[in-house]
């Protein structure tokens, strides 16, 4: 298992910045990929960034590429999400999930486990 708990959603300005956290536990973290979601209430829950288990390989959605970051740190069993120059339509509920050892996806469902998320709210 690895069970995930996400921090370091609050208010934030437009055009400000936020850096999450994600801690998990187990010790098969470092071969997992893990992702980054959000929600927003009556959407699905949107891909945002994935890393690899070495954080040599990220990927990102479009929304959100060249403003926000992915990062891992795997002898801290954490995963980091750097978000810069947000903008009101971030506004969302942010998970982490982590994908089965081996598994490459930005699909939410192929995820296997997931945190409780921590809510990022950008006024305009």
């Amino acid at each position: 298992q690895v069970p995930l708990v996400e921090s370091g959603g609050r208010l934030v300005q437009a055009g400000g910045s936020l850096r999450l956290s994600c801690a998990a536990s187990g010790r098969f973290f470092s071969t997992c990929y893990m992702g980054w979601f959000r929600q927003v209430p009556g959407k699905e829950r949107e891909f945002v960034a994935r890393i690899s288990g070495s954080g040599g390989s990220t990927r990102y959605a479009d929304s959100v590429k060249g403003r926000f970051t992915i990062s891992r740190d795997n002898a801290k069993n954490t995963v980091y999400l750097q978000m810069d120059s947000l903008k009101p339509e971030d506004t969302a509920v942010y998970y982490c999930a982590a994908a089965p050892p081996g598994r490459v996806t930005m699909i939410a469902h192929e995820y296997d486990y997931w945190g409780q998320g921590t809510q990022v709210t950008v006024s305009s």
